[in-house]
């Protein structure tokens, strides 16, 4: 978070000097309130540069074995721009190799799940799912206590990337 303030700020900096530039070429002919102006823009790319990179940055620096099951898209009104192209916000990671069939149930799978969101610590939750089935325990009051089924559907996007095979391609 700090970097990319600092690089925000740089950005500022750069553009101010890109219309400082732009003025000496011109013979100085430039209006003196497009200087700010300038670092303003360059800082607000700079922003929405950070903003839109930190998903595929996020997601490419998973590592082996753990692969993304759903994204979620942000569109807001302090980000106008997010109405023409929503922003990723947060995201859920599935790893395989992590994840464990049950002994005594054919289908059913334990496995360890990521919650990534923007300026968020990563969360880790282990969740049941039954891919014959296709429903899935979420994580209830953690007391050890029997699981809550929730009936999903195939196409439910944990589910399906649990019971794709490690190394499949979709």
């Amino acid at each position: 978070m700090f970097l990319e303030l600092i690089a925000v700020f740089v950005a500022g900096f750069a553009g101010a000097g890109a219309i400082l530039l732009l003025n000496k070429v011109m013979g100085g002919r430039l209006p003196r309130w497009l200087m700010p102006v300038g670092a303003g823009l360059a800082m607000l790319a700079a922003t929405i540069s950070n903003e839109y990179g930190w998903y595929p940055r996020t997601a490419r620096a998973l590592p082996d074995g753990v692969s993304v099951a759903s994204t979620h898209d942000s569109s807001v009104f302090y980000r106008p721009w997010t109405y023409v192209v929503p922003m990723v916000d947060r995201f859920i990671a599935v790893d395989h190799e992590t994840r464990q069939p049950n002994s005594d149930t054919e289908g059913l799978y334990l496995a360890d799940l990521y919650f990534f969101a923007r300026w968020q610590p990563v969360q880790s939750v282990e969740m049941m799912v039954d891919c014959v089935n296709h429903r899935r325990a979420d994580p209830a009051g953690g007391d050890g206590g029997a699981p809550v089924w929730r009936d999903v559907g195939a196409d439910d996007p944990i589910v399906a990337a649990v019971c794709t095979e490690p190394g499949a391609t979709s």
